[in-house]
């Protein structure tokens, strides 16, 4: 099966689209809804029943991309969504309520998995991470081709709370932060990053990428530092490509 339906489940978004994932590329137009707040299981598995019906999707699985760390379809952690989730097994709720066999992976190590094979770390060796700067910050790393899971990059402690408070697109938003503000904090983040893991490439994912050119100046660090090719985008295609793998 190379049409699937891929849904990215994010802190103030929940998009999908129908995805070919033998290329990489939208077979539809992408459809998003914001978030509910809270971000109950009832209220959002509402949302993604929408997107199924939007889709006209009759397919049998379909893959999503959740904020979460995941082991075992088991939700761990609750990164910007209601704590609801954690302990719930993502794949029995979503067979019951949806009837299709769902395929969960952490929503940053998805677009990591999108990037990788199709983007701008296509036939990379060494590390790369993939860092989602959204709501808040996810993270994806590969060595060598092999994905690393689960890793929680955007949760390193830093001042009073955790890196994405400070770094993250969300808190530019939020602190009204100017690309000169927002690009110093992001450069601490991302010099603390690569002094713990070293990688050969960082790529920057998320919405706020097309913006690169706007803060790239204020980030100074001994790492190759790219912005997504796929945007926003990658989510959703990863997730599609990680339940192809498990059909």
């Amino acid at each position: 099966m190379s049409e699937i339906l891929g849904i990215d489940v994010g802190g103030t978004g929940i998009k999908a689209a129908i995805v070919d994932v033998e290329n990489g590329v939208f077979l539809s137009e992408k459809i998003k809804y914001g978030t509910p707040q809270p971000s109950t299981p009832a209220r959002v598995i509402g949302v993604v029943k929408n997107l199924i019906k939007d889709f006209n999707f009759q397919g049998k699985n379909f893959g999503c991309g959740f904020p979460s760390i995941i082991k075992n379809n088991i939700c761990y952690s609750a990164a910007n969504i209601d704590n609801g989730w954690i302990g719930l097994d993502l794949q029995a709720f979503f067979l019951e309520k949806t009837g299709s066999r769902v395929t969960f992976t952490n929503d940053a190590d998805a677009a990591a998995v999108a990037e990788i094979k199709f983007g701008k770390g296509k036939g990379r060796s060494g590390t790369t991470i993939l860092l989602t700067l959204g709501t808040g910050i996810g993270s994806g790393i590969f060595v060598n081709g092999q994905l690393l899971p689960n890793s929680e990059f955007g949760h390193l402690l830093y001042k009073k709370s955790v890196f994405e408070h400070y770094a993250s697109n969300g808190a530019r938003k939020k602190k009204n932060l100017s690309w000169k503000e927002w690009g110093k904090e992001l450069n601490i983040y991302l010099n603390h990053v690569n002094l713990l893991i070293n990688p050969d490439l960082i790529i920057l994912g998320g919405g706020v990428s097309k913006y690169f050119d706007k803060f790239e100046k204020f980030l100074k660090v001994k790492t190759q530092i790219v912005p997504a090719a796929m945007g926003n985008d990658a989510g959703i295609i990863g997730a599609a490509m990680m339940a192809a793998l498990d059909s």
